[in-house]
């Protein structure tokens, strides 16, 4: 056992069931292990580094800033983060952001400003949020209320109370809930990532949009996973043909570095005044500089490239041997396997791919959104090895 494997045992809490590799280097689509082995990256940190390891023009932005000053906090004004909320907005017709420091954060706050609208438009007994079955949206006693998975909710209730489940693609259902309860939003992830990697009905999406436009319920698309481009669109909800009142991101967004942003819409942009929500690190300059050379770089020539290289997943997985189906949206991809998902992970690892796994004995891949072509069809080629 090395080093750092006999102190990561000792010292960090039991949380994480590792493989036993250890991460020493990385460059691009390549991560080096700790046995000198090169592995191709199929979960760029799951969703994080969609331009791979040592993006230069990543290190560029981030160290630009970090020669200038490193945090000031939100008590002062400071370029990056004005900047970045700027071009967010631009880029989705959203109109205001919030920053914070990951996903959770950024569901936690989206919760706030529906229960927030919702007591001054309709009174404090609307409080209820629905989400859906399988979701996925965060760690914090609040985020994991409002995720729709029993297993995750085990050893921690009680947990924060006003949270309602509706089954995916089932309109009638997600009606019947909101007629029988006084609700204040909705939150779905267009494509639920840890839960199976599953694309949402177009039919299903546009009906809950158009039932909170109705009903003056706030709608919210979690984006942590599926946004900033991982769908071949900017973010997800683009693919459906709604725009949401709310919308929160992590993960791609810091390229890295750890951010988290609520981007509200014309409803909810002036929910929040002074002192109603806050975080120290939220807008963090380093990161916000970082997060603007992502952001910029997410153009209409990329996303063209990740739908291309999505769909050639797909037509090349699909049918093989081993292979049940194919899920996703983009570069954001789930495969049903004949053999036990774990069993094929360890396969690949074999081989020298990194994949993910997500619910439902689906093996997950979220590679860099410019992962060159030969990489990700001899990534393909282990999996498939490793599958049949």
């Amino acid at each position: 056992m090395t080093d750092t494997k006999k102190l990561d045992h000792e010292y960090i809490a039991n949380t994480y069931a590792r493989y036993q590799v250890e991460i020493v280097d990385g460059n691009g689509s390549l991560l080096k292990g700790d046995d000198g082995r090169d592995y191709i990256d199929l979960g760029a940190g799951i969703g994080v580094n969609i331009f791979g390891q040592k993006d230069p023009e990543w290190i560029a932005a981030v160290t630009s800033q970090l020669n200038r000053f490193q945090h000031t906090s939100n008590l002062y004004y400071s370029a990056p983060d004005a900047e970045l909320a700027a071009l967010l907005c631009r880029r989705t017709g959203l109109k205001k952001v919030f920053f914070s420091n990951s996903g959770a954060e950024a569901n936690e706050c989206a919760i706030k400003v529906a229960r927030s609208y919702a007591e001054t438009k309709k009174g404090p007994d609307y409080f209820n949020i629905v989400t859906l079955k399988d979701s996925f949206h965060g760690r914090t006693l609040t985020t994991l209320a409002a995720t729709g998975q029993a297993m995750f909710h085990k050893d921690f209730l009680p947990l924060t109370p006003g949270f309602l489940y509706a089954d995916p693609d089932d309109l009638e259902g997600m009606k019947h809930l909101v007629e029988e309860n006084k609700v204040a939003g909705i939150l779905i992830e267009c494509v639920q990532g840890e839960g199976g990697v599953r694309a949402l009905s177009k039919d299903f999406v546009q009906g809950v949009a158009d039932l909170c436009r109705e009903k003056d319920i706030v709608f919210m698309t979690d984006e942590v996973q599926c946004g900033n481009g991982r769908t071949g669109k900017l973010y997800a909800y683009e693919n459906y043909g709604v725009l949401p009142d709310v919308v929160t991101t992590a993960k791609g967004l810091g390229g890295g570095l750890p951010i988290g942003a609520t981007l509200l819409g014309e409803k909810v942009k002036d929910v929040f005044t002074p002192g109603k929500n806050g975080s120290t690190f939220g807008g963090n300059p380093i990161v916000c500089a970082g997060a603007l050379s992502i952001i910029r770089r997410i153009d209409d020539k990329l996303l063209a490239e990740v739908v291309r290289k999505g769909d050639f997943v797909r037509s090349y997985l699909s049918g093989k041997p081993g292979i049940e189906f194919v899920s996703g949206l983009g570069l954001m991809i789930g495969v049903k396997t004949v053999k036990n998902e774990n069993e094929v992970v360890a396969g690949m690892m074999e081989y020298g791919v990194l994949p993910l796994t997500a619910h439902g004995g689906m093996v997950r891949l979220l590679p860099p959104l410019n992962i060159p072509d030969e990489l990700l069809k001899k990534a393909l080629d282990a999996l498939l090895k490793a599958a049949a």
